[in-house]
């Protein structure tokens, strides 16, 4: 078996980022409450793939690792606690079998993954740990609160990263990733139907875990952010529907957000792909108040959800990556739609919806970020 991880392949495509905005003026943003300079981001950076491409046009190393163009974005400092899967000591990711076209892996929640060279970055699992409340409560301890979930030196490097400027951000389980994780998609839909009391034990115990983790970390240190994963949407609309948000997810989300907002915790973010528009009042009533990364692709059109929803949500991302492939007028026209009626209302970190794809001219690029910075300078509201 190989000592190569599935995340080496994330960390080949890592980029250099900059603070160049502080988290007292990132909060304000985001919340409405200043709008005196616009944010912008890279959120992800290249897809496989792309860095060769921008190198072969002859990109500059700084280009190739971003830091040569202008961004204007915070940076965040994750508490390194623990309110998901608590792996044990034989849980550790084992590759064992690649070939020149695909990576067989035995993950940390122990499945069979497998994972595509040359066009993924995330493996695809082929096999799951949970079927029925048996197979749940087997595994049900690894969710469990322990004093293990708390990092090393946590404390003093949150408040050293606070004074630093940085976001201090935590992140819980997914009221439907988590689970999808364990069961897989069509299992866990099916469940929500026919076993709905797994899944409430798996949202409870998650639920007590994250409440007793964070409400400890949140007395001795200030919370900014609370990040959710949850990925439950494609072009067609979500997996789930909004009376099982309202059933499942809107407790699990507002025991931890209820506790952490009145602590002085100010966003609650949730990052989705896909078509979320029919869960979106039901997520506003679980304490969503941030959406990532508002895919165009799929129908998320930060334009007309803010003309919908004022300034009950804020965006990062939002600008459609695949229009950065075509031509210097359809890039100039997409900005246009987007970039001046959300740099007079503020509540946005911009920035392309997700990963650069293949095939993005580095001319193009780098025509995109001056472009960027020509129309929020036109728009960016004088005092």
């Amino acid at each position: 078996m190989s000592t190569r991880r599935l995340s080496d392949i994330h960390d080949a495509l890592a980029i250099k980022r900059s603070m160049d905005a502080r988290r007292e003026e990132y909060l304000d943003v985001m919340t409405f409450r200043s709008n005196a300079r616009p944010l912008f981001t890279e959120i992800f950076g290249p897809l496989i793939g792309v860095k060769e491409e921008w190198r072969a046009q002859g990109a500059t190393e700084a280009e190739i690792d971003m830091s040569a163009f202008r961004y204007r974005r915070p940076l965040y400092s994750a508490l390194p606690l623990n309110t998901g899967w608590l792996a044990g000591p034989n849980d550790v990711e084992r590759i064992l079998e690649e070939t020149d076209a695909y990576i067989i892996a035995r993950d940390t929640y122990g499945r069979t993954v497998k994972l595509i060279k040359g066009s993924a970055t995330l493996a695809l699992p082929l096999d799951h740990p949970v079927a029925t409340m048996d197979d749940w409560l087997r595994i049900k301890s690894h969710y469990e609160f322990s004093e293990e979930r708390f990092g090393d030196g946590w404390e003093v490097g949150a408040r050293q990263a606070q004074a630093e400027g940085y976001v201090v951000s935590v992140g819980i389980p997914g009221g439907f990733d988590e689970p999808r994780q364990l069961m897989g998609e069509e299992a866990l839909c099916i469940a929500f139907y026919e076993q709905p009391e797994l899944i409430h034990d798996m949202l409870a115990t998650m639920a007590d875990t994250a409440f007793q983790v964070l409400e400890h970390a949140s007395r001795r240190i200030q919370i900014d952010q609370l990040d959710v994963h949850e990925d439950f949407a494609g072009k067609s609309g979500p997996l789930i529907s909004p009376r099982h948000i309202r059933e499942f997810l809107r407790p699990y989300y507002r025991r931890i957000w209820d506790m952490l907002h009145e602590r002085g915790a100010r966003i609650f973010s949730i990052d989705s792909d896909g078509n979320i528009l029919s869960v979106l009042d039901g997520l506003i009533d679980a304490g969503i108040n941030t959406l990532l990364p508002m895919e165009p692709a799929a129908g998320m059109d930060i334009v007309q959800v803010r003309a919908r929803y004022g300034n009950k949500l804020a965006f990062v991302g939002g600008i459609d990556k695949h229009v950065i492939r075509r031509t210097l007028a359809e890039i100039d026209a997409e900005l246009e739609y987007k970039l001046p009626p959300m740099a007079r209302s503020g509540g946005c970190l911009l920035g392309l919806d997700h990963r650069i794809p293949n095939g993005t001219p580095l001319v193009n690029y780098r025509h995109y970020i001056a472009k960027v910075w020509e129309i929020l300078e036109r728009e960016t509201v004088k005092p």
